[in-house]
């Protein structure tokens, strides 16, 4: 799992699964889009003006019960 943030965009990538799949992309709402792979699983989550959703979060994110990986 990768979690990205682009401040330059202000969006919010979660990608699940790694890895490139054709993905079938729906959209919850103008800001929010589900991308699911060909046998239905969720592969990845995006968020358009991730800030005004998610105000804390460019305080930082907490990751609980999970290894951290850092890339550069």
């Amino acid at each position: 799992m990768k979690i990205r943030y682009d401040p330059q965009v202000d969006a919010l990538d979660i990608r699940l699964v790694e890895g490139r799949v054709e993905c079938e992309t729906v959209h919850l709402s103008d800001r929010v889009a589900l991308d699911f792979g060909p046998d239905g699983r969720l592969m990845a989550i995006e968020i358009r003006y991730a800030s005004e959703i998610l105000p804390d979060l460019k305080r930082g994110i907490a990751v609980e019960n999970l290894a951290v990986v850092t890339t550069g």
